[in-house]
């Protein structure tokens, strides 16, 4: 058992939008939440123009891959924020779900993608101070 809370971050292929939300709030958070994302239908490969931008802001996705969801980490979640995956995102009862509407960057350009990641940040450093009370350690 932790105290720590736990959010799980889902989209379609786990290679962009919720890439970025994992790695944004696991960088933030600094190991006060336990930070974990997975898709629905899970993609091959990491959106190249996610990984330039999280690079850019001098965070290191390259230990990512995209993940497939499963009630595991469904269940063991506080938190489920979902991210334009629809009807093919299970619902678990009980949980708590956010949902945030935000423009697919598969198949993006960087120009493109970027007011994405931007929204995303100040998401999850809104959830962060929702989730711990604080910005800061």
């Amino acid at each position: 058992m932790t105290d720590k809370p736990v959010v799980l971050f889902v989209c379609i292929h786990n290679a962009g939008r919720s890439l970025a939300a994992r790695v944004l709030l696991d960088h933030y958070a600094q190991g006060r939440i336990d930070v974990r994302s997975a898709g629905s239908e899970p993609g091959n490969q990491l959106n190249p123009s996610v990984v330039a931008l999280l690079e850019e802001r001098g965070l290191d996705p390259s230990k990512e891959f995209p993940k497939p969801l499963t009630d595991e980490l469904a269940k063991e979640a506080d938190v489920i924020v979902t991210m334009g995956c629809g009807d093919t995102c299970p619902v678990y009862p009980g949980k708590r779900y956010v949902d945030w509407e935000l423009d697919d960057p598969a198949g993006q350009p960087i120009e493109v993608v970027r007011p994405v990641v931007d929204e995303i940040d100040q998401r999850v450093r809104a959830l962060m101070v929702e989730l711990i009370g604080t910005e800061t350690p």
